[in-house]
């Protein structure tokens, strides 16, 4: 009996040994596999704060323009910038104060007046409509001030209004439209949302 238990003895202290490799590989993967998942699992980036206009997020890490290209309700506005030449201008370092008309402003206007304005011979005109909608410098509604008059890059000036908890702005011709939405921040100034069309003087 003596005997057979010596001859068992290697064979089993061989088992014990294998079992006890196999539990180490076993940790060992275990570890591996727990690390690649943390590295494969990264925590999701928090959504930027913005404003939300035309469907989108504007936010102040883009500027002026490129906020303007993502919002539907102002398709028109983007199409006569570009037509006018001022992409660039608009992406200047500024800071601005735009007055953004949506396309329904737009669409108030007498029938042909955008087509006739979108024309390459009209593109002064054009230009002198929209920077008459830009004001130099970066004005927050807490900058604003009921009856506070801005000249705009155009040369003429707005009038502010401020009446029952709303904002409104008057052009030169006395025409009076109504800010929706207010400081829309962007990273070279500040974007009004306006339902109407502001036409200066000359």
């Amino acid at each position: 009996m003596t005997k057979n238990l010596r001859l068992l003895a290697p064979g089993m202290m061989a088992l014990l040994m294998v079992a006890c490799n196999n539990e180490a590989d076993n940790t060992v993967k275990t570890d591996d596999t727990a690390t690649k998942n943390t590295q494969m699992e990264p925590a999701p980036m928090p959504e930027e704060k913005g404003v939300m206009v035309g469907g989108a997020n504007m936010v102040p890490s883009k500027d002026i323009v490129d906020n303007a290209m993502n919002s539907a309700d102002h398709t028109t506005l983007v199409a006569a910038v570009k037509a006018a030449g001022l992409v660039e201008t608009l992406k200047g370092a500024g800071p601005f104060t735009v007055f953004a008309p949506t396309n329904q402003a737009f669409g108030k206007l007498p029938a042909g007046t955008v087509d006739n304005l979108l024309k390459p011979e009209n593109k002064a005109k054009l230009s002198n409509v929209l920077t008459y909608h830009v004001v130099p410098g970066s004005y927050k509604s807490t900058d604003l001030k009921d009856g506070q008059k801005l000249k705009t890059v155009q040369g003429e000036e707005l009038t502010i209004w401020y009446k029952d908890g709303k904002w409104a702005v008057s052009d030169a011709k006395g025409g009076k439209v109504n800010i929706t939405i207010a400081d829309v921040i962007s990273s070279n100034g500040v974007t009004y949302v306006i339902d109407g069309v502001l036409m200066p003087k000359k």
